[in-house]
This record gives C-alpha cells, sequence and structure tokens, in this order.
C-alpha cells in the first residue's frame, strides 16, 4: 500500500514534555485519567507524538496497519470474516459469526486533560468473547483503564471486560449478566455500567451496575435504547424521546435525561459520532435532518440536511464544523449552525455505496479519514482547506472496516 502523493507532515501534531503531570482538574475526564501511570503500560514506550494509524480489516479478516506518519504497513494478523466494528482508538472490536474477536493495534493517546501521552507497543490479535446474535460494543476514551460492554442480541448477555486486562494482552470479563434478549447496551460509567432492559424484547430501561456486576438501585426508563458515545462530559446513551446523560460524581453514579425538543417530530438519532471526546456529537434524524447533541449544554439542535446523507460527524472545533458523507459519495464539510455546505470532495465513494460497502468517515484534529472498500482506496482529506485531498492510499484488498488509531 503506497501513498500516491508525496509524503506531507501531519499538520499541528503536537510535541510534549515527558516531565511529571499536573495535579488534577476538576473536569470530570480529569478524575477518569488520573492513574499513576498515565496510560503507561509494561514493554510500551513513550513517544513525543501522536502515533496516528489506520487499521483495517479485509472481508476476510486480515488485519493491516497503516502508520499515517511514515506510511509504512504492517501485517497484524487473521481473524474470522468481520461483519461490523468498534474502536476506542486503540482496540478494534471486530464482530463475527462466534462473538467479537478483539486487536490490539499498539498505539494509543492517554487523554489528561490539558495535555497528552502518547505511546506505541507491539500489534496483536488478542482473541474473543463468545457471544450470540449482534453485538454492540460500548468504550470510552481511555484504553488501559475502566470497562467496555459489549450485548449481545440473542442470547442477552450483558458483558464487561476488563479494559486495563486488554493492555496486558488478556481478555477478562468483570460481569457478564443473563438477560432478555434484544438489541441492548452495556455502556461503561468510571468505575460502574449501565445496562438495557427490555420486556417483549423491546429495551425499556437502563440499570447500574458496579463493575462487580452488582446492582446499585439506579433505574432510568429509555424506550429503543439505540446508539452511545463517551465525551468529555460522561456517556450518552439514545432513547426514543431523547438521551441519557451518565457520568460519576464523588463514589456515584449519576444520570441525566435530555429531552429532545418539544414538538419535534424528527426521528430520533440512532447513532451518534464526533472527533473523539469532544463535548458535542452529531446523529443522523432519519432522512430529515441531523441532529446536534451538545452535552455540556445540554441541549439538542436539530439542522436541515443539505443532501441525502448515509452518515454525520461533529468535529466540534472553534467553528463548530461538522463532516457529513452524502449518498452520492461526496464528503461534505457544513457549517455547524446553519447546516450549510461550505466545502465538498467530488464523488469518492460511489463505487462502495452502490455495491452495499459501507465507507467509514473519521474525524480527528487535522484530518478526516474516509476508506473506500470497493475503490481499495483510503483517503485523507483536509477539511479546513475547502476539502482538500492530502493523501490518497491504495490498498492490496478492500478496506471493509477501518479504524484511526492512536488517538
Amino acid at each position: 500500500m503506497r501513498s500516491r502523493l508525496a509524503l506531507i507532515a501531519l499538520a499541528g501534531a503536537l510535541t510534549v514534555s515527558l516531565s511529571a503531570c499536573a495535579a488534577g482538574s476538576a473536569d470530570p475526564a480529569a478524575t477518569a485519567s488520573s492513574d499513576g501511570g498515565h496510560g503507561a503500560v509494561a514493554g510500551a514506550e513513550e513517544v513525543a507524538e501522536p502515533q496516528l494509524g489506520l487499521t483495517s480489516i479485509d472481508p476476510d479478516g486480515a488485519v493491516t496497519h497503516l502508520d499515517l506518519l511514515d506510511e509504512s504497513v504492517t501485517d497484524i494478523g487473521e481473524i474470522s470474516a468481520p461483519s461490523a466494528l468498534t474502536t476506542d482508538g486503540r482496540y478494534l472490536f471486530a464482530q463475527t459469526n462466534d462473538g467479537v474477536e478483539i486487536v490490539d493495534s499498539g498505539v494509543w493517546t492517554w487523554d489528561h486533560v490539558d495535555h497528552f501521552h502518547y505511546y506505541r507497543a507491539d500489534p496483536a490479535v488478542l482473541g474473543s468473547v463468545s457471544g450470540e446474535g449482534t453485538a454492540a460494543v460500548a468504550t470510552t476514551n481511555l484504553s488501559t483503564t475502566g470497562g467496555t460492554g459489549i450485548s449481545f442480541a440473542d442470547s442477552g448477555d450483558a458483558v464487561l471486560l476488563d479494559t486495563q486486562a486488554l493492555s496486558k494482552g488478556e481478555i477478562s470479563e468483570l460481569f457478564r449478566i443473563e438477560r432478555e434478549p434484544h438489541e441492548g447496551l452495556v455502556v461503561p460509567v468510571g468505575s460502574f455500567a449501565l445496562v438495557t432492559e427490555a420486556s417483549a424484547g423491546i429495551g425499556t430501561s437502563v440499570r447500574g451496575y458496579t463493575a462487580a456486576g452488582e446492582p446499585t438501585g439506579l433505574e432510568e426508563p429509555c424506550t429503543d435504547p439505540a446508539g452511545t458515545i463517551t465525551t468529555r462530559v460522561g456517556a450518552v446513551i439514545g432513547c426514543q424521546d431523547g438521551a441519557l446523560l451518565a457520568h460519576v460524581d464523588g463514589d456515584g453514579l449519576q444520570v441525566e435525561r435530555i429531552p429532545y425538543p418539544a414538538g419535534t417530530t424528527a426521528p430520533p438519532a440512532e447513532s451518534f459520532d464526533n472527533r473523539e471526546g469532544r463535548p458535542t456529537v452529531a446523529g443522523l434524524a432519519g432522512s430529515e435532518g441531523i441532529w446536534l447533541l451538545d452535552t455540556r449544554a445540554r441541549s439538542w439542535t436539530l439542522l436541515p440536511s443539505p443532501a441525502p446523507l448515509v452518515h454525520v460527524t461533529a468535529v466540534d472545533d472553534e467553528d463548530g464544523t461538522l463532516l457529513a458523507l452524502a449518498q452520492d459519495g461526496r464528503v461534505l464539510v457544513l457549517d455547524g449552525e446553519s447546516g450549510a455546505v461550505i466545502a465538498e470532495t467530488a464523488p469518492l465513494v460511489a463505487e462502495s455505496l452502490a455495491a452495499g460497502a459501507a465507507p467509514v468517515l473519521i474525524a480527528d484534529q487535522h484530518r478526516a479519514y474516509l476508506s473506500a472498500p470497493s475503490e481499495h482506496r483510503l483517503f485523507e482529506i483536509d477539511y479546513a482547506d475547502a476539502a482538500r485531498i492530502a493523501r490518497t492510499f491504495d490498498t492490496d484488498t478492500a478496506p471493509a472496516f477501518v479504524a484511526e488509531t492512536g488517538r
């Protein structure tokens, strides 16, 4: 896999001192990040800049990693044929016929709120978590502490994995709870987790559990739970009438309800995406518009869709930029206040969309990345420079599932 364009430096790469860290902050993320090792694990090297890469899995399960700094490609290994993928910026959680297989990309960033630590270690295929049916995976923004939740639709199993054990190459279940089968969620929140419950196969509520699987007594209504994401403020769970926002306050788990605006008839968001960790997230309101959820302000905004869309994500920069993938294969840069198109690419993934493939659109601080499975390409897009194609990478096989790692 080689770049079609000359190698360019990733703009604005952060260089930090490797000196001792400052004391904690009042920001909720700081509490979650106050680990004595600051994300370090045995055998990992701390480096001066983020080790950004694109880790891909092809339709047959071959896993490769493209280093975005030097454009080198590493073959990590093989898993079973995947059907879906979730990432926390380090690990890839791939749905297969037997459950969820886990890949460690070997690169990660530790967010210490006012600065970051960057690490590199050997990548590896770690193994699998068994379960029946579609698996919904929920992660946090930390890859060496806390938990990772998996909800299996057909068996109803609610599983919380020990993320610290994953950082040591071990798969360890903190709990596995039997529930009524349904399309549910297990959402880690600090040292707790929220687990959806169902009646007649339909999700009706979320309940709080400790990491040991003990009920906390917290229960909140949530009809048709769908979509979850973790921001600096807390963990979001989408419900039919709005969202739940969960965080740890002292030693307890707290949940707030953020209802959709009164009188709205737009469909609820079924998934959320953003630049990792940022407080504002975006999701499609069916074909009627774009939902923005500001988790700091506890407020929703509905924007019109400038074109039929298949995905949207919030950059949440000073300009409130949004990125969207249109049904015709264009990447759109949108104004976060009006939804108007600021810039756009040519159709880059029209062949993939026509074939029913699922291109992945990822936003980070300086670039966007778009996978093109049918076209056998990966695109790097400078969304702040009129959606300029900065680099194009050809791939030997179809990049069916792609994650940006090292972030």
